[in-house]
């Protein structure tokens, strides 16, 4: 299983990072896209067919989500190369009429994305094999939408990814997150926040302790805001957390 961190800013797409977005990929199998943020779609280009993928959401904010109608575009109307059967989609239950009106020629309008992906939505905390890998979806804390995130565990050698999503401190994340081999947790406040909005986003600190009380094997600090200090921010999680800690870039790739 390999992961490659198509884009990983924090909140908008950054100069040479796209926003949140994130493949898998497992030998002889369709990709499997983590969220699919501004940006996305150019850097999947790079490594990977767009009309080959699998689709699931963590939420549905626009930095997770709005290459979408992008990517229909590409899926149905390539010239040589468009979607050759339906795909996989899960998310949030509303997800397939948010998409349809991203994606429609009118404000009355909504697109049918039905004949390109074949939407599922989640249920809390049930399982869902996709292809050679099992996806969790762990309810987390995040304001005035439906939050998830998402353990991909791989049915073929039993490694996990973990992501947080976005979302503020909450033990579910430290459920979501047990001992993964590899935890993308976002630190949107940088090193730590003080009197942040609630049930938000976390720190630095928290994505540290976090992965400290899950017992993960190597911390990934994404979504962090292109304003933010992203060393300072990876040296607030080192006083939580003692192992591994990369600072997520565009273009990374992690074999599991």
């Amino acid at each position: 299983m390999r992961l490659t961190i198509l884009g990983c800013s924090g909140s908008l797409g950054a100069p040479g990072n796209p926003g949140s977005s994130y493949l898998i990929t497992t030998p002889g199998n369709p990709g499997l896209l983590m969220d699919f943020g501004p940006g996305a779609l150019a850097a999947m280009q790079r490594v990977h067919d767009p009309a080959d993928a699998h689709v699931i959401f963590s939420h549905l904010h626009a930095d997770h989500c709005s290459d979408v109608p992008s990517l229909l575009v590409w899926r149905r109307f390539h010239p040589t190369a468009p979607a050759s059967r339906r795909h996989l989609m899960y998310g949030p239950g509303y997800a397939p009429e948010h998409f349809g009106r991203m994606a429609s020629d009118g404000p009355s309008e909504i697109d049918d994305i039905s004949d390109t992906f074949d939407f599922r939505p989640w249920v809390s905390g049930e399982p869902v094999d996709i292809d050679d890998v099992t996806v969790v979806p762990v309810p987390v804390e995040h304001p005035a939408v439906e939050s998830h995130a998402l353990r991909v565990t791989s049915q073929t050698n039993g490694a996990v990814v973990a992501f947080s999503g976005d979302s503020g401190m909450t033990p579910t994340l430290v459920d979501a997150a047990r001992d993964a081999d590899i935890f993308l947790c976002e630190a949107a406040w940088g090193p730590a926040a003080e009197n942040p909005a609630p049930g938000m986003h976390l720190s630095g600190v928290e994505a540290g302790r976090i992965a400290r009380e899950a017992g993960v094997k190597k911390l990934v600090l994404v979504h962090i805001q292109p304003w933010c200090d992203k060393e300072a921010t990876r040296e607030a999680a080192r006083e939580e957390f003692s192992g591994d800690i990369v600072i997520g870039q565009a273009g990374d790739t992690f074999d599991l």
